[in-house]
């Protein structure tokens, strides 16, 4: 039930603990408070696991695929990762969303469309795929009409006063929870996790900033597969799948205990990438 003080897209968090209160106020912009994580994370069975999916032709799985239907179930089973502070308030979101670019083609001046994802507790990785494999063809469409594009191609034509002030008043709209849901909905500032995938044009995973406008406090970019000599538990060595993966949080969020925890389930994901067949919504047994 909505009360006052919530938003359309999350419930105000009245029980935050003086500490987190403190932060709010410490550090009032999301760009005070970054933490750059950067991580090597072992795909080798994940490529194995993605192989024998796309083995019948029904689909095609891809490496960021499985890494939103990875980072969807951190997410569902590590909820904080789901708050943001906007006003110096905290809030919970009411479902999980992923935003991502895409380019329409590997061109230097060639145009890019956001797309955001929303996933189901009903859905897998499989599911995942079938719905956004559709949704990021439809953006790559050679197509005018692109609402969001149009939105910024006419707005870029005020005045710089009137832009100043056209700018004021959206960040006092959405400091005090009153932007537009027709605006929201398709801007990727405001979605639980923004993933770049750097490693689909050859490159590898790079600091990327916050932005203090709008909700988003997480940023995850994805680096290009390559092989690396590495130890196991026994000092053996072998080679190994390995992706780069570069983590922008908003530390205010949560604290680096709840973090570390959240990566190690998403490298769990990835070597038991079975669990991935699991719906977003089932249980899995899981040790922190």
């Amino acid at each position: 039930m909505r009360r006052w003080g919530d938003r359309s897209d999350a419930y105000r968090v009245r029980d935050i603990d003086g500490l987190h209160f403190y932060m709010a106020y410490l550090m009032p912009k999301r760009t005070d408070a970054e933490v750059y994580i950067n991580e090597k994370i072992d795909v080798t069975e994940l490529l194995s696991y993605i192989k024998e999916k796309n083995a019948t032709g029904e689909r095609k799985v891809t490496l960021f695929h499985c890494f939103i239907a990875a980072v969807a179930r951190t997410i569902r089973m590590r909820p904080l990762l789901n708050r943001y502070i906007s006003g110096k308030r905290y809030y919970m979101r009411r479902d999980i969303s992923m935003g991502f670019t895409v380019k329409k083609r590997f061109a230097d001046h060639a145009e890019e469309s956001l797309v955001i994802y929303h996933p189901k507790d009903d859905e897998n990785v499989c599911a995942i795929t079938d719905r956004l494999s559709p949704k990021v063809a439809e953006a790559k469409k050679e197509e005018k009409g692109v609402k969001v594009d149009d939105l910024l191609n006419i707005i870029k034509k005020l005045p710089k006063p009137v832009m100043n002030l056209f700018m004021a008043c959206l960040c006092f709209a959405d400091s005090h929870g009153l932007m537009p849901k027709a605006f929201s909905s398709v801007d990727t500032n405001y979605v639980t996790v923004m993933l770049s995938n750097l490693g689909s044009i050859k490159c590898d995973a790079v600091y990327h900033h916050l932005n203090n406008f709008g909700t988003n406090g997480i940023v995850i970019t994805i680096g290009e597969i390559h092989k690396e000599l590495v130890l196991d538990e026994n000092n053996q060595q072998s080679v190994r799948d390995i992706v780069n993966i570069g983590v922008t949080l908003d530390e205010r969020i949560a604290d680096g205990f709840y973090f570390a925890r959240s990566l190690k389930l998403v490298k769990h994901l990835f070597k038991n990438p079975e669990l991935l067949d699991k719906t977003l919504g089932e249980e899995i047994d899981f040790e922190f």
